[in-house]
């Protein structure tokens, strides 16, 4: 008997009410970091045409960076809390070969 592990699906958002609230709620943080983390390497990048701004460019570069390793974080995250509140049945399945 083997057993195989289901992370990081999107099918994972339907059941319970409270699931489905969880999951919202770890997209929508999803995507407020990708959509600041991206507008910090584009507001960097711009700055970076000028020598007196390279300061506060990499400065952006390295937050904008710090952000785009905060996804996976999220994800990780919000499959600990399915974990946490019991919502095992779908991550885990029994495989018979």
């Amino acid at each position: 008997m083997a057993i195989r592990i289901n992370v990081f699906r999107s099918e994972h958002a339907t059941g319970s009410e409270r699931r489905q609230q969880i999951h919202a709620f770890y997209e929508l943080l999803h995507t407020v970091v990708d959509f600041l983390a991206a507008m910090l390497f584009l507001v960097g990048s711009v700055l970076f045409f000028s020598a007196d701004t390279t300061f506060a460019a990499t400065w952006l570069f390295v937050i904008g960076s710090l952000f785009f390793g905060l996804k996976p974080t999220i994800r990780l995250a919000r499959e600990l809390h399915f974990l946490r509140i019991g919502a095992y049945e779908k991550m885990f399945e029994r495989v018979d070969g």
